[in-house]
This record gives C-alpha cells, structure tokens and sequence, in this order.
C-alpha cells in the first residue's frame, strides 16, 4: 500500500472552504511527513483569506499565517497525492483539464458517501460554522480511513 506524501484539499477558489479543510486536517494528523495543503480551481489574483474563515478558524483555536489564495497547477499532482475535492463537479474538472490519473476524490467519496460538501461562500459566520462542523466530522473519517490503510495501530500516533 503506497502512502501518501501530501494531502491537498481543492475548492473553487482557495479562500475558504479548502482553506478551512487543511487546517482542520493539519490539526488532526500527527504525522510530521505528511504536507498538508490546499489549492482553488480558479484563482483569478491572490486573494486573502475570507474574514469570515478567519473567524471561525480562530473561534476552534487554528491559526493562520497570512495567506493568499493558490490556483492549482499541474506540479501540486503526482503520485504521491491525495487530492480531496469539495465537489464531485471539481474531482471531474481535475480528472479532465490536468488528465490526472491518480488519487482523486470527493471528501464524501474518500469515505463512501455520495454527496459533495456544503460551500459556505457568502453565508453568515453560523454558516461557515456549520460547514467546519460538518468538514471535522468528514476528515476525522479520512484520517482514521488513511489510518487503517497503513496499518497503523491505535497506539501510533496519526490523529490527535
């Protein structure tokens, strides 16, 4: 069984959803050789972080160093890649436009569900906390998957 070297999880536009999903990520997984990361289908100019993510992130304690949104590109794919869509729409749009024939999923569909995951954008501050509750539900589920892919025993440390 391959391990994965990076996790990224794509959005349309890197300001908040897959934002809050990384550091949801970087907040549960223990291992160190693992980047955790995320990137936008359409990123148009680097755009700061969405205030509203910024205050729910803050609101569960996860800080995050001043950022400016990513368009995802052909070197953030490889083999060694997880990639985690919000949307079985952005999982189809990777699979096409960057021919990647590697690990490509919805975050429902890493765990067995079909559904894509709620996008916030333009809610209120409970809907961005809505969607960080539902993602930590989501991606304790990935982690704990990944986990038993590797083996790992309920004494390795993989997920806080």
């Amino acid at each position: 069984m391959r391990r994965y070297k990076k996790i990224l999880f794509v959005c349309e536009d890197n300001t908040a959803a897959s934002l809050m999903a990384e550091m949801i990520c970087k907040s549960m997984v223990t291992d160190k050789d693992v980047t955790i990361t995320s990137r936008g289908m359409v990123v148009l100019f680097p755009e700061p972080i969405n205030p509203k993510v910024q205050v729910v992130l803050i609101n569960h304690g996860l800080e995050l160093e001043e950022r400016t949104a990513k368009m995802l590109d052909n070197e953030d794919l490889d083999e060694t890649t997880l990639v985690l869509t919000m949307t079985m729409h952005q999982k189809e749009r990777i699979i096409r436009d960057f021919d990647f024939r590697g690990s490509v999923h919805t975050m429902y569909g890493f765990i067995g569900e079909e559904m894509d995951m709620m996008d916030p954008y333009g809610g209120s501050v409970v809907e961005y906390e809505d969607c960080f509750a539902t993602m930590s539900r989501v991606i304790k589920k990935i982690v704990i998957k990944l986990k038993k892919m590797y083996g790992l025993q309920d004494t390795e440390r993989y997920v806080e």
